[in-house]
């Protein structure tokens, strides 16, 4: 099937709209925005600032997603970095309580071996003076 006029028009002001592209390419956003309201719209100018605007946009959007994707991934890492050492917490918390309920314990049998001890002093300072005074 031919081409209409209609058609071949639609490409060349395509290959023109392309063309303007690539000039813009490395053009401020000022001026292309500029340029684009000077235009009519629907003009290739215009078609052409609105197309690179548009890819400017998707480029920012897409390095805000890969930024955002490895602020997200340090996040996960940190969130792991965390659990293991609440879990860590945990099971020093758990071995603190052992050691001292260990210590409490440990505690009563010294509290008991110094009564004993201060009870078998007692005795031997009395059985000492319960000697002397049968000698004399």
């Amino acid at each position: 099937m031919p081409l209409s006029a209609e058609d071949v028009k639609e490409v060349r002001q395509g290959d023109t709209v392309h063309s303007l592209v690539q000039l813009l390419r490395h053009r401020s956003y000022e001026e292309i925005r500029q340029r684009m309201y000077d235009s009519p719209p629907g003009s290739p100018w215009w078609a052409a600032c609105k197309t690179e605007l548009e890819i400017r946009n998707g480029e920012q959007m897409a390095a805000g997603a890969l930024g955002t994707s490895r602020v997200v991934e340090k996040l996960r890492s940190s969130t792991q970095h965390f659990e293991q050492l609440a879990e860590t917490l945990s099971e020093v918390s758990y071995q603190t309580k052992d050691l001292l309920r260990d210590t409490k314990e440990a505690g009563r049998r010294l509290e008991l071996a110094i009564y004993v001890a201060i009870g078998v002093t007692l005795v031997q300072f009395f059985n000492l003076l319960f000697e002397i005074f049968r000698k004399h």
